[in-house]
């Protein structure tokens, strides 16, 4: 073997090994700069100018120039207009049912996501890849006919809504209680869903449910098993296994799969108009308002309105960043 390797190879020589020929800018981005604050760190790879410039000018014209255009048309009205329009009890209570429709929807895709994700990578079962795909459903549908179909659903004549409607079977089964006490079965509850806040929630939970799915899934895929075994074998039972090793893995992931949701449901109006009923004070959204104010040739009351959503929006997810950049450094970034 040495003999082969010595007439194969040429002998190494003790003099100095020649040097590779330079990379043209290679040493002046790997060089370290001064210290002190820099705008971008140094890499070998090129071009950071020209994507950069992309990103800016495509951002602009996508994003902030909309953006600025209307907290434009908003400034054009009198400041007590704006008070007005803001401080309007029809304004406030679109406002209301908008973000506490989306919040809870969103607490509620969290918990059953987090199941349907659980199901999806743990479990092999037949029909697994047709539940795989049916979560992407909301997807691809069209919102308006995701309305349609959930108003036919759960109207009081729909198939579900029958059921909850005043007259219905849970309605007489309800009647048929005379054992309760204090003559509470008199007291039959009309559990009307659509065209009311509770048909909101189910349509915002429909589209929203696919974006916490979606983030879930990859992170409980890459989860380490040898960290189950681990806590297993040092006496956690599996209840503790989920609440101290797994969850706080997730929690990144959660977040970021809520905020996803609570902002598509935000701003959500296909699927809700069919369902709401747009009953001023009762069951009418924010998007519906402002697309009633474009109808009445309102345009700077529907930009004030615009403009609320647009501020509440964005500290709420601002909030939900910071949570979730401290449970990055809290658990980990996972």
């Amino acid at each position: 073997m040495v003999g082969y390797l010595t007439r194969s190879t040429p002998p190494l020589s003790d003099g100095p090994v020649p040097a590779l020929p330079p990379v043209p800018g290679l040493i002046a981005r790997l060089r370290p700069g001064p210290p002190g604050w820099s705008f971008v760190k140094p890499s070998i790879l090129p071009g950071f100018r020209l994507t950069f410039g992309y990103t800016l000018v495509y951002l602009s014209l996508i994003v902030l120039i909309p953006i600025i255009g209307l907290f434009l048309k908003a400034a054009s009205v009198p400041l007590e207009e704006i008070v007005r329009i803001a401080t309007a009890p029809r304004t406030l209570k679109a406002l209301e049912v908008s973000f506490g429709s989306s919040l809870i929807a969103a607490l509620v895709n969290v918990v059953f996501g987090l199941i349907v994700a659980w199901v999806l990578v743990r479990y092999r079962f037949f029909g697994r890849r047709l539940l795989d795909a049916i979560v992407d459903l909301p997807f691809a549908l069209p919102t308006a006919v995701a309305g349609i179909a959930l108003s036919a659903l759960y109207a009081p004549k729909g198939w579900v809504g029958s059921l909850f409607s005043e007259r219905g079977p849970l309605w007489q089964w309800w009647q048929a209680q005379t054992w309760l006490p204090f003559g509470i079965s008199e007291f039959a509850p009309n559990l009307k869903i659509a065209y009311t806040p509770s048909g909101i929630v189910i349509a915002l939970i429909f589209i929203g449910l696919p974006f916490v799915v979606r983030t879930v899934q990859p992170v409980l895929e890459e989860f380490e098993a040898e960290l189950e075994e681990a806590a297993a074998t040092l006496g956690a039972s599996r209840l503790q296994t989920i609440v101290r090793v797994i969850l706080p893995r997730l929690t990144p992931a959660v977040l970021t799969g809520f905020a996803l949701a609570f902002a598509r449901a935000v701003g959500e109006y296909g699927s809700v108009i069919f369902i709401a009923g747009n009953l001023p004070h009762i069951s009418e959204i924010a998007p519906v308002l402002i697309v009633i104010k474009l109808e009445e040739f309102d345009q700077a009351g529907a930009a004030v309105i615009a403009g609320i959503m647009l501020v509440i929006a964005f500290v709420m997810l601002l909030v939900i960043n910071l949570i979730q950049a401290w449970s990055r450094r809290r658990f980990g970034d996972v």
